[in-house]
């Protein structure tokens, strides 16, 4: 199942790909579950994430290796994919764009999952999407607002 939210903001592309540093990533944090950061390397080929999902006494690892950095004229990126995921997931592939528009940038959360079972790949949707969909406002607020 592919997923992606575009977030339009003030800065330069490549100012918003530098900030992407563990503040930024914990600012970005889902309200629930809460996430625990265990390790934060950076966004590099090679980087590890790791985080604990702390849902009341349950908690899940989950980890990521950044596999790709890139940059072109009008782009930059990196990608994290998931190494140990918490159930149901057996697959995760998360995109962080940012492509140049003139006077601003938008991010892009370009993300690839899947369970195991189309049905709950399709019962997962709406959750990832809320989850993602509330980083615009933190990314409006720390890159500023297009005007």
């Amino acid at each position: 199942m592919k997923l992606h939210i575009q977030v339009p903001v003030a800065q330069h592309y490549q100012a918003v790909l530098q900030a992407f540093n563990r503040d930024l990533f914990k600012a970005l944090s889902p309200p629930f579950p809460q996430l625990k950061i265990l390790r934060f390397d950076g966004s590099h080929p090679g980087d590890r994430v790791e985080v604990a999902l702390v849902a009341g006494p349950f908690s899940r690892r989950w980890t990521s290796l950044i596999t790709e950095r890139q940059e072109s004229e009008n782009a930059v990126w990196f990608v994290d994919e998931g190494q140990e995921l918490p159930a149901p997931l057996t697959f995760w592939r998360h995109q962080h764009l940012v492509t140049h528009h003139g006077t601003h940038s938008i991010i892009h959360e370009k993300i690839e999952y899947r369970t195991g079972s189309k049905l709950l790949d399709l019962l997962l949707y709406p959750v990832l999407y809320a989850q993602f969909a509330l980083r615009a406002p933190v990314y409006k607020r720390v890159f500023g607002k297009v005007q």
